[in-house]
């Protein structure tokens, strides 16, 4: 990282609902640990009111936090935005849509990046298009570092680390690994998530068909990596109906899991949504058949978006009421281990608090983090580190049971 960078992290998208949000727990972090950092947008008045705002959570924001403005628009901005910077955390979506200019900006100025998208197109382009580059410039550009998808990814990380203290590594990196997530959560879209979420079903056909069919094996290298064979049924181990949740979840974890060998010979994993009554899955499933179908159709897809304008979001007292809970269920070497990741709120308390502490782990920690670089995950770009901060921020990672299952 170039010694010439003033600040170790701007916010860039800040005066939306979530980057509000995530500025705020900026804010008070800075109470505990010393960092410098910005928040950035397009509209100085809505920053300047932001910052103020932000005093009154911490005074030491008046004299000491920056503001910059940058368009996703104008890449000259970004460019100049990143070259002052550590880390950039970008809360401007849709990324397939605003994103790209911004990953290229970070990894030409050697800044680290991290976002919220669940969008697989984009994700999928910013690896054809950039991740020569990043790493060779030895630069983290870190996507889905939100609800989408840190629990996910650290739960099933905190899985088999658990695994491995019974079982030991070496039997981990030559067995048969099979891990199924099942989860459950309690809140309420905010705009920007609804707007992404539209954006992504009307360009579903459109990704599918250049995408065709995603490998589940690495060429070239005897390992397997993969998915469970998904299928709709009760499950007694959680309580509930499982269904199969098409997320980016699964292509996140099995990234991660192609990256290191200490998650088996063979590693499969299947993801799930927990429903606790059938009718509920079923008027699920056809909600969501109902918004694709509408996306796909121009002046429909137009009034789904003006449902949920950007920049909206549920109040303090509605965000109380939120919860999440993620079950895994892991498999290795005759011995099953259940575990858990849960929090409160996941679309906002909690993943202004996941991609905050990221910030503050690719900032602050950088010469503890693991030693991969290009467009990474969250755990193969911050492993442990960033497990340990989400525990002390209080996410709880816990084992639930362990049992043999031959």
């Amino acid at each position: 990282m170039p010694q010439s960078k003033k600040l170790d992290i701007v916010l860039f998208g800040a005066t939306g609902f979530t980057g509000e949000l995530i500025a705020e727990y900026l804010a008070r972090a800075q109470l505990h640990e010393p960092f410098r950092w910005a928040i950035a947008g397009r509209d100085p008045q809505k920053l300047e009111r932001l910052k103020t705002r932000l005093c009154s959570i911490n005074p030491v924001v008046r004299e000491d936090l920056q503001i910059i403005i940058a368009e996703s628009d104008q890449p000259e901005t970004l460019r100049a935005m990143a070259a002052r910077t550590r880390v950039v955390l970008s809360v401007v979506g849709p990324y397939i849509h605003h994103g790209e200019a911004l990953v290229s900006a970070c990894i030409e100025t050697g800044a680290d990046y991290a976002d919220l998208t669940g969008e697989p197109e984009f994700v999928d382009r910013m690896i054809q298009r950039y991740q020569a580059a990043a790493a060779e410039r030895k630069v983290k550009i870190i996507h889905s570092c939100g609800f989408d998808s840190i629990p996910h990814d650290l739960g099933v990380f905190y899985t088999l680390r658990q695994l491995a203290q019974r079982l030991g590594k070496e039997t981990m990196r030559q067995s048969d690994v099979k891990v199924e997530g099942f989860v459950r959560a309690g809140g309420r879209l905010s705009g920007g998530t609804w707007h992404s979420a539209i954006h992504a079903f009307s360009r579903a056909w459109d990704y599918l068909q250049q995408r065709r069919e995603r490998e589940t094996h690495r060429r070239g290298s005897p390992r397997e990596v993969g998915s469970l064979m998904p299928t709709l049924k009760y499950r007694a181990e959680v309580g509930a109906w499982a269904l199969p949740f098409p997320t980016i979840d699964p292509m996140v974890i099995e990234r991660t899991a192609t990256e290191l060998d200490s998650y088996g010979q063979r590693f499969h994993y299947g993801h799930y949504v927990r429903v606790k009554r059938l009718p509920r899955v079923l008027m699920g499933v056809a909600a969501v058949a109902s918004v694709f179908t509408l996306a796909q159709i121009p002046p429909a897809r137009n009034w789904l978006l003006k449902q949920k304008p950007q920049g909206s979001g549920p109040s303090a007292a509605q965000r109380a009421y939120g919860h999440f809970s993620v079950i895994f269920i892991a498999h290795c070497d005759g011995l099953k281990l259940t575990t858990q990741v849960s929090g409160g709120d996941p679309g906002y308390t909690e993943t202004a608090k996941m991609l905050g502490e990221t910030g503050l782990c690719l900032a602050l920690d950088r010469r503890v983090l693991p030693k991969h670089y290009g467009i990474v995950t969250p755990v193969v770009g911050m492993g442990k580190r960033l497990l340990q901060r989400l525990e002390l921020a209080g996410i709880r990672f816990e084992v639930i049971k362990e049992e043999d299952c031959e």
